[in-house]
Order: C-alpha cells, then structure tokens, then sequence
C-alpha cells in the first residue's frame, strides 16, 4: 500500500466489504488475524484477482478472554490495514467486519458461509496459532465439504515437526542448548570456526544489573492513529465498553511500513543500552530500552529474520555491543521459537496444566491496579495505560506473584493473553503456565522462578517508596512477596526436595524455627483472605 492510501473519513471501512461478487473461486484463503503477510506458502496457492482472501472480524476473538482495548485495536487494524494493501495489489478479499449487520460473530460460521457461497474447490489456511483455532481447522477438514490444506507458517525459523524431532532426542528440554543448535544451524554470531563470536554463548551476567539511580531514557518511536485506526479505536469503544485497560495511549505499529520504522528506531536509539539493564526495573519508566517489536513479530508485520539481521548488522558496525545483540537475538531465535515448539510438542491440554494444584482467585487489582504493593501497582498500571509490560514484570511481579500467592493458572493465563498487546496463545500459554507458573510440571523451567520482595528491592526502584518492607516475612509491614515466598516453599517442600536446583533454596527454609514458619502461614492466610484470593 502506498504512504496514506488508506487515510481519508471512513475510507477503511467502506473499502472493505464482505460482498466480493457470487463467482465462484477455484481456492478460498483463509487469512487469520495474526498471519498479516503475503510471503507464507498459502499465498503462492492462490490466483491473484481470481481466487478470494478471506479475513474476518468476529466478536468472539475478542471476548473469549476479557481482551484489553488496545490489543483488539491493534489486531483490528492491523487486519484492515492488510486487507487495503491486498486490494491494492489486485486480490478478490472478502473482509467481514465487526459492524457488519450479517456478521455471525464466529469465525467458523462465517468461514463456512463463504465456502457455501463461493463454492471454492479447496479451503488453504496457514497453521493457526492456537490449538483453539486448530480445532476449527480440524473440523472443516472432516465436515466443510471442501479440502482444506494447511499450510505451514514459514514466519517461524523452525517448524513443529523440527522442534518435535529436537525434544524426541533429549530426556529434558532445556532452551540454552536449543538456542546454541539454532545458532548453529543458522550461522549467527558465529566465527569462521563455528565458535560463539566473543568467546561466550551468552552474557546473561553481564545482563542483570540494576539502575543506581533515575535512567536516561530515550522515548520509541510510537505510530500516529491514522483514519482507520481511529475509525477502529471508536468501534471498540463503542462494542467492548467493559473491555479492559485505556486507549488514549494507543501508538504501536499496524502496517509493515510502521513496524520497519519501529524496527529502525529501537536498532538505532535503544539497542546499544539494552542488554546490560535488561532485566531492570523503573518506575514510570515502561519502555526503558526494551524494543516493542513483539507485537509486530506476532502479527507477522517483521519477519524475525529481519530483526535478528538489523541487530547483527548494528554489532558489525560497531554500533551496539556484543552483550546487547547477544541477548536481544537469543529472545528471538532462541527463547521464542523455543517456547512455540513447546506450545505444539506437548499438546491441546497444556495450557489448562495446573502441576501446582493452586486454586487461588485472581486479585481485583490485576485488573484495577488499586494495590498498595508499588511494584505491583506500577507494573499492572502500565499494562491498563498500554497493553505492555517488558519480561522481568511479566515473569518476576505479576507472575512471581500469582506463583507464590497460589492463583489458579488458568485465571492467569486468560489474564496474560487478553491485557498484553502481543499475546496469542502460542506465546502466552507456554511463558505463564510454564515459566511464570511452574504448572506444566517442569517442562519449560527445571525450577521455580519465585522469588521474595528483595529481587524486586534489587532490580528496581518501586520498594523505596513501599509501606511494605521486603525484609519483613510477618506482620503488618511485611512484603506480601515476601511472606508468599516463603509460604510457597513450606506449602511445597517436598515436592522441591527432589529437586537439585532448589537445594540452596531450601537448605534456607530449613533455618526457620518452627514458631517461624507457622507465624508465616498465617499472614499468608491472612493476606489471602484480605486479598480475596482464597
């Protein structure tokens, strides 16, 4: 699509129409929401201006979990603004809108009725990704009438099939030797000798430190709403009026022209500081020099090859350090093709696994972010303010907590996959119930990522002006991380014990006199029930 083809009042929408004529097409491509690129195979199946594309807004998308109003923008927009440039370059779409007074709401109802009246002689998607979606999938390929090919998502570096083979041989799976075959396997960061550029795999330790005091921040490049997207942004103030999260905020990337200047920004202006604070926190600060390109990876906007050549790139010119390239391009050919492959290896059931057995509610605050916990009311805050939260907040506050607190993962889950602006299950199912969580049984992390108020006190500035007091394990002053903490070892201590990566851990619950740990559990009963989680 040319620069401003879609601006003008309304153009979007009157652009789009489910009515493509009554022609029948030799073959129907069905496009989902988050595969917004024409350079997958089932593209190259298709007869441009012959054959139909089909993409659908359904109601159902949205409300399956409670979805934040930014990321059902995003996804909508983004669809809208692909469909345009389809249109442009000659294709047959036929784009059901939300607002459409003939919209069933449901992807398979409406994928059904173009089959019905196109009467196409084969049905291509491209693997979908949820097992949700899938099971749609599965069911028009035996009841449709229709073939239906599936096609692979050759977005990704590695396919199901590939990573299944990898797991087959290995009694555990484990990312680091994922990510160095990967890097084999790829070339990337490598000498002629096929030896780690640097010496070093990864320089996680030179990747963990805290900010001494307020960073310098530069700001991201953030995309200006245009006509279609403030056309959506209105449609979902106006359909979703009890989603959650705000809107005023909205600035990230819905065409591939805004997520290539994305990508050029966070390469030129905040690469070279990422990796040394990547796990830092700060205040009022929900960027610091994390990219915000997820989004657009997920949505298929960048293609993850792109990214890892423009940080390889930036290293070779002398641009960005060794430790920030290594540890921004191990999060893309390493840490998420990995946790995909978990995703589809382990199966439909994954993410309803509950290893833990916790059953807790799910605080009001996660969806509020009314809590006198500062860290916690800055995390949550900046999620309801832009659908965003970088790894560390994911993993050690808002996950940490509902760890050790004893929440019921499924609630979690839903809670991540409907308030963060890049969540599709295949991302979020394996990173909460694997990694935050430790309910898939170990599968994703040989331990626990729990952790007491003092990591939040190390990494970051929130406890400074706390009521809480991340040395206090009981009584009115105590960090509740804190006193979880320790709640969560002594509620699971035998199954740890079995665990040779959580002997340190416990040689320092064996300290605790008896008085000690019994005080503990009932603050921990205490805050529960204050907290409304029991």
């Amino acid at each position: 699509m040319t620069p401003g083809a879609a601006q003008g009042s309304g153009s979007g929408a009157e652009r789009l129409r489910a009515d493509v004529g009554r022609a029948a097409c030799e073959n129907l491509l069905l496009v989902f929401g988050d595969q917004l690129t024409t350079r997958v195979p089932a593209f190259d199946a298709i007869d441009v201006g012959r054959d139909v594309v089909m993409m659908a807004e359904v109601a159902e998308e949205a409300t399956h979990v409670a979805s934040h109003r930014q990321r059902t923008t995003l996804f909508l927009s983004a669809m809208r603004h692909f469909a345009l440039e389809l249109v442009e370059a000659g294709h047959r779409v036929r784009y059901v809108r939300l607002d459409d007074a003939h919209n069933t709401q449901s992807l398979d109802a409406e994928l059904r009725r173009a089959a019905e009246m196109l009467e196409p002689e084969r049905v291509h998607v491209t693997r979908p990704g949820e097992h949700r979606v899938m099971g749609m999938v599965e069911s028009w390929k035996s009841d449709l009438g229709v073939p239906v090919e599936v096609h692979e998502d050759t977005h990704f570096l590695v396919t199901p099939g590939e990573f299944e083979r990898w797991a087959s041989e290995r009694k555990s799976l484990v990312m680091e030797h994922f990510y160095r075959e990967r890097r084999r396997r790829q070339r990337v960061l490598l000498t002629k000798d096929g030896s780690p550029v640097g010496g070093s795999w990864n320089y996680d330790k030179e990747n963990r430190r805290a900010f001494k005091r307020a960073p310098e921040v530069r700001t991201p490049y953030m995309a200006r709403p245009d006509a279609v997207t403030r056309e959506v942004m209105a449609l979902v103030e106006r359909r979703f009026p009890d989603a959650p999260g705000r809107m005023e905020s909205f600035g990230w990337p819905v065409t591939r022209r805004e997520a290539r200047r994305a990508l050029r920004d966070f390469i030129e202006r905040r690469l070279p500081g990422f990796g040394a604070h990547q796990d830092a926190m700060w205040s009022g600060e929900p960027w610091l020099s994390h990219s915000r390109l997820s989004a657009a990876i997920n949505l298929h906007l960048l293609d993850p090859g792109e990214v890892v050549d423009a940080a390889i790139e930036a290293y070779e010119a002398g641009d960005a350090p060794l430790n920030s390239v290594e540890g921004f391009v191990r999060q893309i050919i390493g840490w998420r093709e990995f946790i995909r492959g978990v995703y589809w290896s382990e199966g439909p059931g994954y993410p309803e696994r509950n290893g833990l057995g916790h059953d807790g509610a799910l605080p009001e605050f996660y969806w509020t972010g009314r809590t006198e916990m500062s860290c916690m009311r800055d995390s949550v805050g900046q999620v309801l303010d832009h659908a965003y939260g970088h790894h560390i907040q994911r993993l050690m506050v808002t996950g940490n907590f509902a760890l050790i607190a004893g929440i019921d993962p499924g609630a979690v889950r839903d809670w991540y996959l409907g308030m963060y602006v890049d969540a599709v299950d295949w991302v979020t199912a394996p990173n909460t119930v694997g990694m935050a969580l430790h309910a898939d049984g170990g599968v994703v992390g040989t331990k626990p990522y729990a952790a007491s108020g003092k990591y939040i006190q190390r990494m970051s500035n929130a406890c400074g002006g706390c009521r809480y007091d991340p040395s206090q394990r009981t009584g009115e002053k105590a960090c509740p991380f804190s006193t979880f903490y320790w709640d969560f070892l002594l509620r699971h201590e035998r199954r740890f014990r079995s665990n040779p990566r959580m002997n340190l851990t416990l040689k320092n619950l064996d300290r605790l006199t008896d008085a000690e740990k019994r005080a503990i559990r009932e603050h921990a009963s205490t805050l529960r029930g204050r907290l409304g989680i029991a």
